[in-house]
């Protein structure tokens, strides 16, 4: 799919592609989509392939007075998966290209943008305008991940997980609290991912020594790269408190298999006496005086209580019940 954002009217399709675009939005092009936008604009248009290479020498040149960036984006399928999927940039004097191969919310917001704001009225302006939509949303990704932190933090150390008397319950609950923990860690991944992809690229795109590159352009660069720095500060901080409850949640899951050692080893125990004392009055000799006796059977039913209670005692003075 190609759209073609001009000044003054909104897109048409290939055919009418016209000298005076500003913004040539490729979703899924197809091989003629490309060749008309090359021809055009005497570009190469990048493939999914190179535009998901990791280096930075791949992700940002300048070639013949033009710029061919990329940075990743997080799109969300069907079933609701985040997924990333990267974006090109190809910037030249006056027209934007942008090649994706997914739809993207930011992409419709500043298209909406660049028909009602009449400032952004070159290329160079619509690929800045981009790079702050997609640091807006990094930033309310953050803050939802933050606020979400925070409430699984209060249920983590205010006893929220482990509530309550029974074992079952709370393993589940902690369970889910890990698996929480775990998607909001692939979150924030993906996040710091398209941030330091929008850093890299916003940093290049200024420094960059084009003419048509405008002081008003770069100092809008330059407030990204500080937003970006940032949200980076808030994002490490993040992190290094999803660890935390990590550590926590598995230093509670320690406590409880501790909790159930100690069970076991108490039953063990107060087990052991009363099994040895059924044990020897269960043999089969004559010679047994307590066999005689009016009060033998009281009397080992009253040692065998007596077996049990007094590992009890000590387990309790020792504080194992605590």
């Amino acid at each position: 799919m190609l759209k073609v954002h001009r000044r003054g009217a909104y897109p048409s399709n290939v055919a009418d592609i016209a000298q005076d675009a500003i913004w040539i939005d490729l979703l899924n092009p197809t091989s003629d989509e490309k060749r008309s936008v090359e021809r055009l604009l005497d570009v190469e248009i990048p493939d999914e392939a190179s535009l998901s290479e990791i280096e930075a020498s791949s992700r940002m040149i300048s070639e013949h007075g033009k710029l061919y960036l990329s940075s990743p984006a997080v799109r969300v399928d069907e079933h609701g998966d985040a997924h990333l999927t990267p974006i090109g940039f190809v910037i030249g004097a006056e027209a934007l290209v942008t090649v994706r191969f997914a739809a993207l919310p930011i992409f419709e917001t500043v298209a909406d943008r660049v028909r009602a704001d009449d400032t952004l009225k070159s290329g160079m302006c619509v690929f800045t305008a981009l790079l702050e939509a997609m640091v807006d949303r990094g930033a309310d990704v953050l803050e939802h991940l933050g606020a979400t932190t925070d409430a699984l933090s209060r249920d983590v150390f205010k006893g929220g997980l482990v509530r309550g008397r029974k074992p079952v319950r709370s393993s589940r609950r902690m369970r889910e609290a890990l698996e929480s923990l775990g998607s909001m860690a692939d979150r924030l991944s993906r996040a710091r991912d398209v941030l330091l992809g929008v850093q890299r690229i916003a940093g290049f795109a200024g420094e960059v020594g084009n003419d048509w590159v405008t002081p008003v352009t770069r100092k809008r660069l330059d407030s990204v790269t500080k937003d970006v720095v940032s949200l980076s500060d808030y994002e490490t901080r993040l992190s290094d408190k999803i660890q935390l409850l990590l550590d926590a949640i598995l230093g509670f899951i320690n406590i409880q298999q501790n909790d159930l050692f100690k069970i076991l080893t108490i039953v063990s125990v107060i087990g052991v006496p009363p099994t040895v004392l059924v044990g020897v009055w269960g043999m089969n000799f004559k010679g047994m005086p307590e066999l005689n006796w009016e009060w033998g059977y009281p009397f080992a039913w009253l040692a065998i209580l007596g077996s049990i209670a007094l590992p009890l005692l000590w387990f309790k003075s020792a504080g194992w019940f605590d």
